[in-house]
């Protein structure tokens, strides 16, 4: 280990996820991106050129995430791996860790901890065992309007007129990046599974007290529903394999591209409260579109992140090429288009990570550990337990920790 007054982080991963991350490791004051391992070497340099390019830190490529773990350099791993590759990537680190061939500060992971709740409590164990502290990478937390508009209307509306009692949320747009994400055998599902985990939770959030654990508001009961709207049509299936591969085929295997949920919540003091969450793969608009309400007796907030202050226009002219330089997932080049002036602090990674690094270098409590992540995918089993029935579940259902979703099995059909 090194200057304790700073943290020398290392990727696992060196996708898209990761790239996020290292635009918001920009505004970390005390933390250096120092290294990346991928299984595809030529990506892991290239991630490691970018961090350099970024200022962020001399980041290098590493052969394994043993040798990234063994470093002295590294205090720190930020998980940001496919789903399917979680469990071996965990196990290599904890491995590491427990042989004495290095040594670590701490863990943190993307969403979703992990495809299913017998995976997630292996991930869970294996650091634990280790004795490596553990942060849960749930940006939307950190977004600025959802700290700024919780805070205010609990300290306001709440303070005055009652607690809150219904919150909202959603994340939408029209499909993601890589072919992994549309399989449900290797994601664990489909769009339930890849961003229900931040919409579940924002609402949670939304609905708990600042400064009082996500614990004093218990999740009592689950409604699911899961459907395939567009992807699996026809001419949709058929682009989809042209685009992603013959082993995306949502002519025969499917997965959900609209998914909703409905928790109910048992506050401290009995109050009952609602979350309601919608995640989407068929939304075409702008682009990617977050939001999140809050309601109470007397007061309410709304979020849209496509209400951006700042819009652009382009005439039928204007033939560039396609690309997201304005949204993440743009959808179009042409016409009225907002502009999401700096994506990495709008959605709450550059105040995620700040927060995470302050963690590992013992100056901060953590917000959210594994623990939580572990819960989040109980939820998110629940409910695709409840859409497979048809009907309301009290959670935890039993047959929970052996549940794995019939989209993952490759069973379902919409």
């Amino acid at each position: 280990m090194k200057n304790g007054n700073r943290l020398g982080v290392g990727f696992v991963g060196s996708g898209f996820n990761a790239r996020f991350h290292l635009q918001a490791f920009r505004a970390v004051r005390d933390a250096d991106v120092l290294g990346v391992w991928s299984p595809s070497k030529k990506h892991a340099e290239e991630t490691a050129t970018l961090a350099r390019r970024l200022d962020v830190g001399q980041a290098k490529a590493y052969r394994s995430i043993a040798d990234l773990v063994a470093d002295p350099a590294i205090d720190a791993l930020w998980l940001c791996g496919p789903n399917f590759a979680r469990i071996e990537n965990v196990e290599e680190i904890a491995d590491t860790v427990a042989g004495g061939k290095g040594e670590l500060k701490g863990v943190a992971c993307e969403k979703p901890l992990a495809r299913n709740v017998a995976e997630a409590k292996r991930v869970t164990e294996l650091v634990k065992k280790a004795g490596i502290a553990t942060g849960y990478l749930e940006n939307q937390l950190f977004a600025p309007a959802v700290i700024q508009g919780r805070a205010i209307i609990w300290a306001r509306g709440a303070a005055l007129t009652g607690r809150p009692y219904l919150a909202r949320a959603a994340e939408e747009h029209s499909g993601p990046h890589m072919p992994w994400f549309w399989q449900g055998r290797l994601q664990g599902g489909g769009v339930l599974n890849d961003m229900m985990c931040h919409s579940s939770l924002v609402v949670r959030h939304l609905l708990t007290k600042p400064d009082a654990p996500l614990s004093s508001v218990r999740p009592v009961r689950v409604t699911g529903h899961i459907a395939s709207l567009k992807w699996s049509q026809p001419t949709y299936a058929n682009r989809l394999r042209r685009t992603m591969g013959k082993d995306v085929d949502y002519a025969k295997q499917p997965a959900e591209d609209f998914a909703s949920v409905m928790i109910e919540f048992e506050a401290d003091g009995g109050a009952i409260v609602l979350g309601e969450a919608t995640t989407s793969w068929s939304f075409v608009g702008a682009g990617l579109r977050l939001s999140a309400e809050l309601l109470g007796p007397e007061y309410s907030m709304s979020w849209n992140s496509l209400d951006s202050g700042l819009k652009l226009f382009f005439s039928r002219e204007v033939k560039g090429k396609a690309g997201e330089d304005l949204v993440e997932k743009q959808n179009a080049e042409i016409g009225l288009m907002p502009v999401i002036a700096g994506e990495a602090a709008a959605y709450g990674y550059e105040a995620e990570d700040r927060h995470f690094v302050r963690v590992f270098l013992g100056r901060d409590a953590p917000q959210l550990t594994f623990d939580d992540g572990l819960e989040v995918v109980r939820l998110l089993m629940t409910a695709y337990m409840s859409a497979e029935q048809g009907k309301t579940l009290g959670f935890p259902p039993r047959g929970l920790d052996a549940f794995v979703p019939a989209v993952a099995r490759g069973t379902w059909k919409p």
